[in-house]
């Protein structure tokens, strides 16, 4: 077996720890996965994978010979991208992870980059933060979009470029549904007025909670959600149909735009802006189709589409709401 495919098995391997769910993910059966992980370890001289019943984890020696795997499959992409494709053409693939709250945007980014770059492929994974900077440092990963600040106490080579600030907002069920889609009241709501009602926030080890709780501690109260949740949508449907409300950022806003039945409040005392944008390991030789991406990222036309979709709230012609659906309630 080419020894690039079967250390490409046991980076999904080690990504979804799991040998069935793994085996699905690289189209081959289960049996055909073991024999290339035992294969491995016969050229190495080393357990890779602790087994008992079913997977437990890595080996010490598996994860030392995972990171090696990883640093030679992104050098055979950039070879390969060297040869097949150029700067103007680039042909490979790329990973984007996004944490859940900027799902939207990653979303508009990659279909940018792709309809630059035809040739491309690109792959957008839901992440959580620390799933993602590790992703950067293990090279599983080539892009991150998420929360920079966090990134500022990590002594790993990890670069940023500044894309928007992320606002908050109240997600709540519209007295009156609004024909032409949600509602943005005009007139803000505090944190302490909103830490009285009933909440569905997202549970505690997303970074996007951490800022909400963190807020609600500033102004000396503490809020307990009748209802947790590691997902976005569930934030949206909870509001929509049962009796509690969210905080959702401006961009998650956004994608809510054709739900009449909803609201969207402005949260301040205090105004929160976290700052999101990319991250990237550093790299002296970026691939080309990182270059692409750097290049997009920075781009006056991404910027200009990106201010337009963040959920800044602002008139019809800058990209928010029509009048018709601002409400001063």
């Amino acid at each position: 077996m080419n020894l690039f495919t079967s250390l490409r098995y046991l980076t999904a391997l080690h990504e979804h720890k799991h040998f069935g769910r793994a085996a699905d993910a690289c189209h081959i059966t289960q049996p055909a996965l073991s024999n290339a992980i035992r294969a491995l370890e016969e050229e190495y001289g080393a357990a890779i994978v602790k087994r008992g019943r079913s997977f437990e984890s890595f080996t010490p020696e598996g994860e030392r010979i995972f990171l090696s795997a990883q640093r030679m499959l992104h050098e055979q992409e950039i070879l390969l991208q060297d040869l097949k494709g150029s700067a103007a053409q680039p042909v490979g693939a790329l990973t984007l992870g996004a944490v859940p709250s900027v799902l939207p945007v990653a979303a508009r980014f990659a279909g940018y980059l792709q309809s630059r770059c035809p040739k491309l492929t690109l792959t957008v994974r839901s992440m959580s933060s620390q799933d993602i900077e590790s992703g950067l440092e293990n090279l599983s990963v080539d892009m991150g979009m998420g929360y920079t600040d966090r990134i500022k106490s990590r002594a790993a080579r990890l670069s940023t470029i500044y894309q928007y600030n992320e606002h908050y907002f109240l997600l709540r069920r519209a007295v009156k549904p609004c024909k032409a889609g949600l509602r943005v009241s005009k007139t803000p709501m505090s944190w302490q007025a909103a830490a009285a009602l009933p909440m569905c926030l997202l549970t505690p080890e997303m970074h996007n909670r951490s800022i909400v709780d963190a807020t609600f501690k500033e102004i000396g109260v503490q809020v307990w959600p009748v209802i947790e949740t590691n997902s976005i949508l569930t934030l949206g449907l909870t509001v929509l149909v049962g009796d509690v409300c969210s905080i959702l950022p401006g961009a998650l806003v956004g994608v809510l735009r054709g739900y009449s039945e909803l609201e969207a409040v402005p949260l301040v005392e205090p105004d929160v802006q976290t700052p999101i944008g990319f991250m990237l390991a550093v790299n002296e030789r970026p691939s080309h189709a990182m270059k692409a991406a750097l290049d997009l990222a920075n781009s006056p036309e991404w910027l200009l589409h990106l201010r337009a979709h963040v959920g800044l709230l602002k008139s019809e012609k800058a990209g928010g709401w029509p009048a018709s659906c601002q409400s001063d309630n």
